[in-house]
């Protein structure tokens, strides 16, 4: 596919989902006080964010709601007390996962919730369960997208089946996500025409949720853009979940479109995000998500590591070789 815009000009289909309480929940188990959730709102309806992910709506049946903070469950009560009827041009996200959410309960009608778009997470193997869900909720009135995770993993002719059975649905979006922040620019770019041109057969957009395990986030985020993606995650700080995400404010000053503001962002890093590391929540790039990334897999024994605060990088990389290996 040819590129689409240049670094002058402004694409009117953009959409800047900013996932910080989501992916940056998994760093502190949800546990955001509403104070930071509602000045992180605030910023983003002044930033011109299209969207903000609250969380998970997970099932309370699988997960005890005493281990996490309330954002891995995101009632629709507790999104309302932050955003009340949201009269912005900010809308509202959450994410549900495949086999992880009761939706049928837990995903009430959209003319009685705040929230307005639900994105649906899946990996290739459970793509059924995925279109039952996404017919689910368009039916109560929602936008969806679709997130195939660990995409790296996947082979392309599975993933092209996938996206095509997902055609058939009325979701919105397809994305892809380098859950393992394994992906190159090159990969991204040619994973990027694929989702495109699958997208535009079916009248669907495509978006990309990158980790930034390799450094490489922000320019996988804009490396796929420039191929026609229309949906771009990012993470206020790139706080997300080990090596963390596409950093919102890099990403908002790429941008050219005038609505898209830098400065309310910078703020929440000033009076927020830099507070929660002196906490001790940590989150970014480090030599051991640098090579989980490399070895293309889970960042779960890398965040072990991280939280062990150990500095045996070599012996880490040995232990890694032995696991993929065995």
């Amino acid at each position: 596919m040819a590129q689409k815009g240049n670094l002058m000009s402004v694409r009117q289909d953009i959409r800047v989902v900013d996932a910080t309480i989501r992916d940056g929940g998994l760093c502190n188990d949800f546990r955001f006080d509403d104070k930071f959730v509602k000045d992180l709102y605030q910023a983003n309806v002044k930033a011109g964010v299209d969207y903000m992910e609250f969380g998970y709506k997970a099932s309370k049946e699988i997960f005890n709601e005493s281990d996490f903070g309330k954002w891995k469950f995101c009632n629709d009560a507790d999104i309302r007390k932050i955003v009340g009827d949201n009269k912005t041009n900010l809308k509202i996200a959450v994410m549900a996962d495949v086999g992880r959410t009761d939706f049928e309960k837990d995903i009430i009608p959209k003319k009685e919730s705040p929230i307005d778009l639900i994105r649906i997470a899946t990996y290739i193997n459970t793509i059924p369960a995925a279109v039952e869900m996404i017919e689910n909720c368009a039916k109560k009135g929602y936008e969806t997208t679709i997130n195939i995770m660990a995409v790296s993993k996947a082979r392309t002719e599975d993933i092209e089946t996938a996206l095509n059975i997902l055609g058939s649905t009325p979701v919105n979006a397809f994305y892809i996500v380098d859950s393992y922040g394994s992906l190159y620019p090159e990969e991204a770019r040619r994973l990027a025409e694929m989702y495109c041109e699958i997208a535009e057969k079916h009248k669907k957009v495509a978006g990309i949720h990158a980790h930034n395990n390799q450094q490489l986030a922000f320019a996988n985020t804009i490396e796929a853009m420039t191929q026609g993606v229309s949906y771009l995650d990012a993470t206020v700080d790139g706080m997300g979940r080990g090596a963390g995400n596409c950093a919102l404010e890099l990403l908002l000053g790429f941008l050219k479109n005038p609505k898209y503001k830098v400065d309310p962002i910078l703020k929440i890093i000033e009076e927020h995000t830099h507070k929660l590391r002196e906490q001790g929540v940590k989150w970014g790039y480090d030599i051991p998500y640098m090579l989980t990334g490399q070895y293309n897999t889970h960042p779960r024994p890398a965040i072990s590591f991280v939280k062990e605060d150990r500095e045996d990088y070599s012996a880490f990389s040995n232990e890694l070789y032995d696991i993929i290996n065995s």
